[in-house]
């Protein structure tokens, strides 16, 4: 068995909260993919991340919902479900508190979604293609 430095565990916790945010993760299910005990986990993740297990995977949370807010119609709390969180009331408590306005002020700030219609990549592709050719094997003939 090859030895891996704890910040290589580490990461593993942090790319499991980084891909998984939206499913009921708890810092007992990032200290098992570490391979720590909680109590030691969470003072290296601290140590080595600046902040605490829990308030990475609810930071990863509210950046996600702050994207849905911009881009989406959805409901606050089809948003706040969407995330991993239980709570529409805590949801919109350290919403406020991260951006410093509720979820509802946030997305107001911002065009409507519908304004933000997705064209299908191969309508844009077609339009922008260049309307005339530069290559030279293009070109009529020059005459000599």
């Amino acid at each position: 068995m090859v030895f891996a430095p704890p910040a290589r565990h580490l990461l593993r916790a942090k790319d499991l909260a980084d891909a998984r945010y939206a499913e009921p993760l708890d810092v007992d299910d990032l200290a098992r993919a570490a391979g720590l005990s909680r109590a030691h986990f969470s003072r290296e993740f601290r140590r080595t991340f600046g902040e605490s297990p829990h308030a990475y995977l609810l930071t990863r949370r509210l950046e996600r919902a702050a994207a849905l807010l911009r881009t989406t119609d959805h409901s606050v709390a089809e948003i706040c479900f969407s995330v991993g969180l239980q709570s529409v009331g805590s949801f919109t408590t350290s919403f406020t508190r991260t951006y410093g306005m509720s979820p509802t002020a946030y997305r107001a700030r911002f065009p409507p979604a519908a304004d933000w219609a997705r064209v299908p990549a191969c309508l844009v592709h077609f339009n922008t293609r260049p309307q005339r050719s530069t290559f030279r094997e293009d070109r009529s003939p020059v005459p000599d």
